[in-house]
């Protein structure tokens, strides 16, 4: 009965909340990709980017991440942060997750894919260089550890193993409340707490995924839109969905389970 009863509060409590227009300036929006292919660095990504510099701009966070794709930039990566203790944090999590992956034996060129490669991609430092593209040119002002919540606004590095599954989770335990996914080979890849909005790399791809991708940039590959023009449009969907627009995702129910960290290597 005690049970009952606190479920009840809790469900009252619930259902008081109502819909309130906020700013851009509230959103926390996580950048991730997954599937990738020779196209992501080329479409997808950059679009992200100039998204990513936009939504920093209006005053919002975002957070990119995947420690062992970018960690060949980390050169790039600390001549942006604001600070040269955001400069050293950001090494600091680097050199943790070289070790961890010492200790398993594990080297992070294995990060490259099966996939990855089928879809053009040679080894992991060209994966990297795409892969980095999507946090835009602004300058980093914090890094989130594993399990930490972003206590800042502007761009965050939120330090996350490149997969899918942990960094999503990461991404959200930091308080992410809208993720931005790009793919180049397709993935059925879904959170429950936040919306997901799935960006396509190539226009192939998103009309054979016409039901699973929402935004298609493969347009600035073959000339018929740049990568301003994408990443605007993706910006005025990121409003629209965080508005309450439904993306695929949500229509389908397509939800991963949550994965915290795996006690095996993951590179």
């Amino acid at each position: 009965d005690s049970i009952m009863r606190q479920a009840e509060q809790h469900l009252q409590r619930l259902n008081a909340r109502r819909r309130e227009t906020v700013p851009a300036s509230e959103l926390v929006v996580g950048v991730q990709c997954g599937g990738s292919d020779a196209f992501s660095g080329v479409t997808a990504n950059p679009a992200v980017g100039f998204c990513t510099d936009l939504l920093v701009r209006a005053g919002a966070s975002v957070m990119f991440s995947e420690t062992t794709e970018v960690r060949d930039g980390i050169a790039q990566l600390t001549a942006r942060a604001t600070t040269p203790e955001v400069a050293q944090a950001m090494i600091r999590e680097m050199a943790w997750y070289d070790e961890y992956l010492k200790r398993g034996s594990v080297d992070r060129s294995a990060n490259t894919t099966p996939g990855n490669k089928k879809g053009g991609l040679s080894n992991i430092v060209e994966k990297a260089m795409g892969s980095i593209i999507k946090s835009g040119t602004a300058p980093i002002s914090g890094v989130v550890r594993p399990g930490e919540r972003a206590k800042t606004k502007g761009l965050l590095y939120a330090a996350t193993p490149a997969s899918d599954f942990v960094c999503g989770t990461l991404q959200l335990a930091a308080g992410m409340t809208l993720h931005v996914f790009t793919t180049g080979r397709g993935t059925p890849y879904g959170l429950a707490a936040v919306p997901v909005i799935k960006v396509a790399t190539r226009s192939e791809l998103a009309r054979r995924w016409h039901d699973l991708m929402d935004v298609d940039t493969g347009g600035i590959a073959s000339g018929e839109a740049t990568i301003e023009e994408t990443g605007w449009q993706l910006f005025r969907t990121m409003l629209e969905v965080a508005s309450g627009r439904q993306t695929w995702t949500e229509k389908w129910r397509l939800h991963n389970s949550l994965a915290l960290f795996n006690p095996a290597p993951i590179t």
